[in-house]
């Protein structure tokens, strides 16, 4: 398995006053990832309206998808998507349950299950509602139509810990599997979970917030009691290494400045490589980047 790293600085999904650090965490990753596999999908200057959706941003949010879009079908390999905020998750789900024919179940590691609606949201961030538009509910031009959302029994959630009533609703109506924080220091459970979903490949999403704070500084919505680093890039290998990996992201990586972006690229590089450990390219190898960049 080879792997190419679509990097997407978008910073529009979220309503955090640290959000558009989202975008120089993401640029920070893309300057040590290998240029010859690295993609960068350009990101609108501007906020973007709601456009009457009830989802902040959403004209830009939605522009930046069909630029994920166009840069996913270029990308040969399994795609790595690399963002800014959650909400580039959505072609990326989507662009691999198309080479899948929808056999694929999602591995949530987040501390938000990222499940409000529209309606729903106290926010109108759309990072929040990433997960409900994958698995096919929300503002139209986002949310996953029937050919490649994922259903709710395919889903696992992992390491989550700050749930909204409504999306606890959904949770229960839906019997999606939340593991907990406690969970992932056990690889059999969450490989137990992704079994039983009765897929044959996985998706891995990891929002850095899983971790816990003392793990890495630059989050928006820093949440205590996560994973630490070491325990979640083991888990992450275990998994790629009982399932096919038909994609991934990593989110949320939001520095203060890039000082504090240097101290936790490491940590951040880790999960790549352990996303990436049955590749045959070396994906925690620092190289000087010069990719091209994908404009709409």
């Amino acid at each position: 398995m080879s792997a190419t790293f679509v990097v997407v600085p978008q910073w529009q999904g979220s309503v955090s006053s640290r959000a558009m650090s989202l975008a120089d965490g993401a640029i920070a990753v893309f300057g040590d990832l290998p240029a010859s596999a690295t993609v960068l999908v350009e990101v609108p200057v501007e906020a973007g309206d709601a456009l009457g959706t009830g989802v902040r941003r959403y004209s830009a949010v939605r522009r930046v998808r069909e630029r994920t879009e166009e840069a996913l079908a270029q990308a040969p390999g399994t795609a790595i998507t690399i963002g800014g905020d959650c909400g580039v998750s959505v072609a990326a789900v989507a662009h691999a349950s198309k080479l899948t024919s929808g056999d694929l179940a999602v591995l949530w590691l987040d501390a938000h299950p990222d499940l409000n609606s529209p309606e729903s949201s106290p926010s109108g961030g759309f990072g929040g509602m990433t997960l409900r538009a994958i698995a096919g509910d929300g503002a139209e031009g986002l949310a996953l139509k029937a050919e490649t959302r994922v259903e709710p029994g395919r889903i696992v959630l992992g390491g989550t810990r700050a749930i909204d009533d409504d999306e606890q609703q959904f949770i229960d109506e839906h019997e999606v599997t939340v593991l907990t924080v406690e969970d992932l220091s056990d690889p059999t459970v969450v490989i137990g979970a992704l079994e039983a979903t009765g897929a044959s490949r996985v998706y891995v999403h990891i929002d850095l917030d899983v971790l816990d704070p003392a793990a890495l500084t630059g989050l928006s919505y820093p949440m205590p009691f996560g994973v630490d680093a070491p325990t979640l890039a083991a888990l992450v290998r275990e998994v790629v290494a009982r399932f096919p990996l038909a994609g991934a992201s990593i989110a949320g990586f939001a520095p203060s400045s890039p000082t504090a972006a240097e101290d936790d690229l490491p940590t951040i590089l880790r999960l790549v490589a352990a996303l990436t450990s049955h590749a045959n390219s070396d994906a925690g190898a620092a190289a000087s980047h010069g990719p091209d960049a994908i404009a709409g």
